[in-house]
């Protein structure tokens, strides 16, 4: 619910547990208020302090500078008096940085509003009924010729508010080119989402890595000054990532205050908080400025990506509820996004670039004994490429190892009662291929400059619309050619050598952001052409796993580490902003091809249950013992996936934190039903039985717990109630040795 106060000047956002606040100060200037737990209809203009300065009590100091400088503001601007960070920064033709916004109007609307060419939130209330509500508020600067419109999309049912920024260059085309020139301005800093808060003994939380490491939990005490993460590779990337949060430094799984950001994003972004010598935060995201700067002609409009805010007073896994609900209900449109997802196996790690039709079919003939429901055919099958050193670009069937042609592979594999999946990756182009050969022009790289190499490839320039067209129209014309009902897009390298002849140079810094609405773009069309394709994004494992994406993919391949223990790590600061049924899992052998860690069959697949669920392996070299543990394996998955798919996720212990044993839980939205999973890291002789406390359980109902992939002699079914089981705790054996895994199902008596 969104409501204005015309007397108080006020604008109060409710989410069904928190209050975003908005005034409209004394100047005119956007103030932010307040953001936190519920309040009441009170006039809270007071907790703006705009009658307060550091600089001087008196009110004849009271200028522009002492006010900027202090006020906590909703979009802040360069330029003018306010030295903390800016959100929006503009350069005018004479090349003067000022920006002063002022309140002009407002309206508020049942509904969300779609931004063209961006992944954006949808309203999918049925019955005509919206349940959601948006805010515009207009502001503008006379002397620039701008509008900057200020939107904020609230939801009935979550803990979020979705933010994004539209600014329009109101000037008329005069016809004259120095005359529209001389109204040009160019955008240098364009982010999504700004507002402040006192520092109240705050961490923060980011998340870091690195190729088959990612997303890994980083905690750490708010300091004075600039914290936080970007990327500048083009992509959101392996090394940081889109999301930021302040909590208190008591704050645990269930309790504490938690502030998160998330950027519904696949390119270039900074997140950061900043403490200033009035000990306040002012907390930022949106496009990176580096390397960015877009020209906004007269008449012209450009918007930002959309932002997540989320409040929660009931710890980290509040914050987490709130980001899955939203993108699980309000993100996600594919048809697979509540369906349960065909069991894959992919030929990867089974046998990399030796591979032909008969190994293929060895590997779908064995999958289909097992119960595994879609062969996926990866990388190799095209061109000459039988290393990563060429051919990508030349999207055609290499006979020679396919043979008998694409269609007959697939007809041989639906025979066999599997779908077919294939790997693509559109977006990369090989020196040696003769599709460089034929326009070396469509490679991003800079004239007389050699281009830096990454896994032998370049980039394709898709902001060229020619090679857009034909990458697109390559990868179509094999999903028309047979009943292809997967796809994996995978983007192996980051850009850089920025250089290319379809933009003039003095938008060379729009190509960072065209990159990735040309991407939109050609995903676009690939879903609204094959509506029930089930696409898999991926980005060298992990580097593009952002809520941009699943605007067209339901699923994304979390990282090329397959290791359980790896996985754990990386699963769960995965988890802590996106829903389990998003991240892809596979189960693989051992050794393990990442780390050559060697662990139990039934554990690694304990961790991959936490994810889409499928199969990295050549399934033709296993024993008949693990064979016999994959049909155990598909059974549990099609039994509890609907728990991980819909419930809501708890984290219940983190190895990252103690170094010994890992566990999460699954509960349905009604509270009747429940999926624990316990892994054991470590084992430790002569020590007690560990007490788990759970989450998400009703107090005062009763819960039997069994153990449906375990002995029921050794583990006999226990009955407790939900308040035992989250205060005092269930009891968890010690298995003998290290990368024990257990399953356990709680349902309501």
């Amino acid at each position: 619910m969104i409501t204005f106060n015309e007397q108080q000047k006020l604008f109060k956002l409710e989410t069904p547990d928190s209050t975003y606040a908005i005034l409209i100060s004394e100047k005119g200037y956007l103030a932010h208020a307040y953001y936190g737990p519920k309040i009441g209809d009170d006039d809270v203009s007071y907790l703006t302090r705009q009658f307060e300065y550091g600089f001087s009590g008196n009110k004849i100091f009271r200028e522009k500078h002492s006010l900027l400088d202090f006020l906590p503001q909703e979009l802040p601007t360069e330029g003018i008096g306010d030295f903390r960070e800016a959100a929006l920064s503009i350069t005018d033709s004479q090349n003067h940085n000022a920006v002063e916004l002022h309140y002009e109007s407002h309206k508020i609307y049942e509904g969300a509003v779609a931004i063209e060419g961006l992944p954006c939130v949808f309203d999918d209330a049925k019955g005509g009924k919206k349940n959601c509500s948006t805010l515009e508020i207009t502001t503008g600067d006379k002397v620039l010729g701008i509008n900057v419109i200020l939107k904020y999309t609230v939801f009935d049912d979550c803990n979020a508010i979705v933010r994004s920024t539209k600014i329009v260059n109101t000037n008329k085309v005069t016809g004259s080119e120095a005359g529209d020139k001389e109204k040009t301005v160019f955008i240098k800093k364009a982010l999504s989402s700004s507002f402040d808060m006192d520092n109240d003994n705050f961490d923060v939380i980011t998340l870091h890595g690195s190729w088959a490491r990612e997303r890994h939990i980083e905690r750490y005490p708010v300091h004075k000054g600039m914290q936080g993460v970007q990327s500048i590779r083009g992509v959101s990337s392996h090394q940081e990532h889109p999301f930021i949060a302040v909590l208190d430094h008591n704050a645990d799984e269930n309790n504490g205050r938690v502030y998160g950001l998330s950027f519904i994003y696949s390119g270039n972004f900074i997140a950061e908080v900043q403490c200033n010598q009035f000990d306040s935060l002012r907390i930022t995201m949106g496009i990176t400025p580096d390397n960015f700067c877009w020209k906004l002609e007269p008449g012209k409009a450009f918007e930002t990506p959309q932002a997540v805010l989320t409040f929660s007073d009931k710890g980290l896994n509040g914050m987490s509820n709130a980001f899955h609900d939203l993108y699980r209900e309000h993100l996600i449109r594919s048809p697979y996004k509540k369906a349960l997802r065909p069991i894959l196996i992919n030929n990867w790690e089974a046998t990399y670039f030796d591979f032909n039709t008969q190994k293929l079919l060895d590997i779908a003939k064995e999958a289909a004994k097992c119960g595994i429901e879609m062969l996926v055919m990866d990388d190799g099958w095209f061109g000459k490429r039988s290393f990563d050193d060429s051919s990508l670009g030349d999207w055609v069937v290499n006979e020679n190892k396919i043979q008998g042609g694409l269609k007959n592979l697939v007809d041989e594999v639906n025979k066999l009662g599997l779908k077919f999946g294939i790997w693509f990756e559109p977006e990369m182009i090989s020196p040696d291929s003769d599709l460089y050969r034929a326009h070396p022009d469509w490679a991003i790289q800079i004239p007389g400059r050699e281009p830096g190499m990454s896994r032998q490839q370049l980039v394709l320039d898709i902001v060229n619309k020619d090679a857009r067209n034909y990458a697109y129209e390559s990868v179509a014309k094999i999903l028309r050619s047979a009943n292809i009902e997967y796809v994996k897009w995978d983007m192996n390298r980051q850009l850089s050598d920025l250089g290319t002849p379809s933009l003039p140079a003095d938008q060379l810094g729009e190509y960072f952001h065209r990159y990735v609405l040309a991407l939109y773009e050609m995903q676009e069309r690939l879903v609204t052409e094959f509506p029930n394709l089930l696409l898999e994004n991926c980005s060298g494992g992990g580097a593009r796993f952002d809520p941009g994406m699943f605007y067209y993919s339901p699923q994304i391949w979390c990282s090329d580490d397959t290791d359980a223990i790896e996985r754990l790590s990386i699963q769960e600061g995965t988890a802590l902003v996106y829903p389990l049924s998003t991240m892809g899992a596979h189960v693989s052998v051992c050794p393990n091809h990442a780390c050559g860690r060697v662990t139990p069959f039934k554990t690694r697949g304990y961790t991959a249950l936490a994810g889409t669920f499928g199969y990295e392996l050549d399934i033709t070299k296993l024993s008949d013992d693990d064979r016999a543990e994959i049909k155990n394996q598909v059974a549990l998955y099609k039994k509890y996936s609907y728990l991980v798919r819909e419930g809501d996720y708890y984290r219940i212990a983190s190895y990252s934190q103690n170094n010994e044993f890992d566990s999460w839980m699954c509960v349905s939205k009604d509270k009747s039903k429940a999926l624990l999973t316990f892994v054991q890291v470590l084992n430790h002789p002569n020590c007690k039985t560990r007490m788990l406390k759970l989450s998400g359980l009703l107090p005062e109902k009763k819960y039997k717990i069994s153990y449906p992939d375990d002995d029921q002699e050794k583990y006999p079914p226990m009955e407790l109630s939900g308040l035992t089981l989250m205060n005092a705790g269930l009891p968890i054996r010690r298995e003998w040795g290290d990368f024990q895994g257990k399953l356990i199902f709680i349902e309501r008596i």
